[in-house]
């Protein structure tokens, strides 16, 4: 079987760009399956010149494919009635962020490259879990500021910058497109604090001219499933297109891109994909980290427990879409008036996760669960808590997450060993208490009430 290339696709099947003569003007950190179906897409939408430099920041798997096609790759729609295949052609070049550090450092810097993107996942930024900005202890940090890396996102960005304002300091716009409440200024943030405590020279004058007009950190939502590629999704996308495409994604049709309108110079048109623009995201991104993060994390960790392998299948099951109505209307109230409507989201929620073509798998959502928990579940905790509300879904939540530790099953997590010594205390409560210590929250480890209904609803151990 022919591999994918712009040459071996019939004509009826090529992108409408040859990706090959796309000059770079945006660059994108974190070359993933969510990237490759979600931002490259709208960035495709957009027309004109914007050739994206993707970066694999660890894995060359994908890097490889893609440079073996083109930078071709295939997107699959998985509607509930059959799949719609085609080819997108928005990726100019792929580079390794360690590998390729001085390409992508004079990419960061070159006065053509106007945005930069990126898709790390939570723990990719290196956060502190108690104070929220950068983690100086972390060892790929510290060696990012020891001259020793890039290694990290912010290190790479930090170096970025540094170069650019050296060039002339031509305006720059770097989007964070991660489930992070604040995602913009939370990224500038650790942006600064990083020059700060690095030795530059000029680390006063980078850090106010990044602080100023030239460059912008807009707050984004993004919203899409994006299951990790399967090899049957690969067999899929071959029998669509006629070739092997070792690259393909799949995902479910909804998709939504809401951005701070604040951009420091020229960006993409990507509201002719279907982008809004706003003053302000904050409503649109609570209703997306407390709603649909928040409940895929509450079925990520009982439907492990029950035998589930994806949403659908926690859904097909009766008490699916009994947990996701009963966490969101619990968790409704913390929701800004201005966001969507709650019960309308809910709805949607519920018929995204029934659908049965999209394969998302329970384990890829509950990987790294003590950094995506504290800002799903624990701040509209708080807020309920103090509001005088009960809180029964999320304290089953917890629990489930809690009985995950305790039994190993939440191993895909940059605290395992931690989360694991926690069950040695002598009594379940005990436990509970550590647990949440651990996640950042020693106010809700002394909320009696809290840990005791978190205790009553532990599963039993097996």
């Amino acid at each position: 079987m022919p591999r994918l290339s712009y040459d071996a696709l019939p004509a009826r099947l090529r992108p409408a760009a040859d990706p090959r003569a796309l000059p770079v003007r945006a660059v994108h950190l974190g070359l993933g399956a969510f990237h490759r179906a979600h931002q490259a897409l709208y960035t495709e939408a957009a027309g004109g010149d914007w050739g994206i430099a993707a970066v694999a920041q660890h894995s060359r798997t994908v890097l490889d494919a893609l440079r073996a096609q083109d930078h071709l790759y295939s997107v699959t729609l998985r509607h509930p009635e059959g799949a719609r295949t085609r080819v997108a052609g928005v990726l100019a070049r792929t580079l390794h962020a360690e590998a390729d550090a001085g390409q992508l450092r004079d990419l960061l810097a070159a006065e053509e490259t106007a945005v930069v993107t990126t898709t790390v996942t939570e723990k990719g930024y290196r956060r502190d879990p108690v104070t929220g900005g950068l983690d100086l202890a972390d060892p790929l940090v510290a060696a990012d500021l020891a001259g020793r890396g890039p290694a990290t996102p912010v290190g790479q960005l930090a170096a970025g910058l540094r170069a650019r304002l050296r060039a002339g300091g031509a305006p720059l716009t770097v989007v964070c497109c991660d489930n992070m409440a604040g995602n913009g200024p939370v990224l500038e943030r650790l942006v600064r604090e990083f020059i700060e405590a690095a030795g530059w020279r000029e680390r006063a004058a980078l850090a106010e001219w990044v602080a100023g007009a030239a460059v912008a950190f807009p707050a984004t939502v993004v919203d899409r499933i994006v299951p990790a590629t399967a090899p049957d999704d690969l067999d899929a996308a071959q029998r669509a297109l006629g070739v092997r495409d070792e690259a393909a994604v799949t995902c479910e049709p909804y998709t939504e891109w809401v951005l701070q309108d604040a951009f420091a110079g020229p960006r993409p048109r990507w509201e002719a994909g279907g982008a809004r623009f706003v003053a302000d995201v904050a409503p649109y991104q609570l209703t997306k980290l407390r709603l649909l993060n928040g409940s895929h994390s509450l079925l990520a960790h009982l439907g492990l427990r029950a035998g589930c392998r994806t949403v659908a299948d926690a859904l097909a099951a009766g008490w699916g879409e009994e947990a996701v109505r009963g966490y969101c209307a619990e968790v409704a109230p913390t929701l800004p008036g201005a966001g969507p409507d709650p019960a309308a989201y809910t709805e949607a929620l519920v018929e995204r996760f029934r659908n049965p073509a999209i394969h998302h798998r329970l384990d890829q959502i509950a990987a790294d669960s003590s950094l995506k928990i504290p800002e799903r579940w624990l701040t509209p905790l708080r807020e309920l808590r103090a509001a005088g509300r009960d809180t029964p879904w999320l304290a089953r939540a917890l629990a489930a997450w809690a009985a995950s530790c305790r039994s190993g099953a939440g191993h895909a997590d940059p605290a395992a060993g931690r989360l694991r010594d926690a069950w040695r205390a002598a009594a379940p409560a005990d436990a509970v208490r550590a647990l949440l210590g651990l996640l950042g929250a020693p106010d809700l480890a002394d909320d009696a009430p809290l840990v005791a209904a978190v205790t009553e609803r532990l599963p039993a151990a097996h």
